[in-house]
């Protein structure tokens, strides 16, 4: 009992030290715009739809506002696994005291994301077509990624109310500007 109140106020404190004065939660739309580009680079680079790391990060970080989010730059909730060699960031999730990767920069999580989607159980998804995001939040369910069972329908409810499937078309080189 002692090591749990320990490691509470600990984890506690650390927050405190590592909370930015004044930060406050941003908007769905404030998300949207600032990882708009990160999301299409990607998508350049890997062939992730950029629709699906959008709506992936909504809503894996709660737009960004996640502790996970917030202290560990986490924006897609990828757990240590095996290998994983860089920091990490414990809370609870499925069960108590779980391992997520942490990192330097939420960019930095953005490509790790896309690594993680090159994985050999993630393969069939590439044979998609790049703007099938409804394939893809399906065949992310079913390979595994998220527990909820009702997940795709909340990445297609998100990426169709958010209108994110905009980015699955813009070329190579271009930033997206809304007219």
């Amino acid at each position: 009992m002692r090591q749990v109140v320990f490691l509470l106020l600990f984890t506690i404190f650390n927050l405190i030290l590592t909370a930015q004065p004044g930060s406050r939660r941003i908007t769905r739309s404030e998300y949207i715009d600032k990882y708009k580009d990160a999301a299409i680079e990607e998508m350049h680079k890997s062939g992730v739809p950029a629709s699906i790391t959008l709506a992936q990060g909504i809503l894996e970080s709660g737009d960004g506002n996640s502790p996970l989010a917030r202290y560990a730059n986490n924006h897609f909730g990828i757990k240590c696994h095996t290998g994983w060699k860089g920091k990490t960031f414990i809370q609870d999730d499925d069960a108590k005291d779980e391992c997520f990767r942490s990192y330097r920069s939420a960019i930095e999580s953005f490509h790790d994301h896309s690594e993680f989607l090159k994985k050999k159980r993630y393969a069939f998804l590439f044979e998609l077509k790049p703007t099938d995001y409804k394939g893809w939040a399906k065949g992310l369910k079913k390979a595994g990624y998220a527990t909820n069972p009702k997940y795709p329908q909340l990445l297609i409810s998100l990426i169709e109310k958010n209108q994110l499937h905009q980015y699955d078309l813009v070329k190579p080189g271009k930033n997206y500007r809304k007219e």
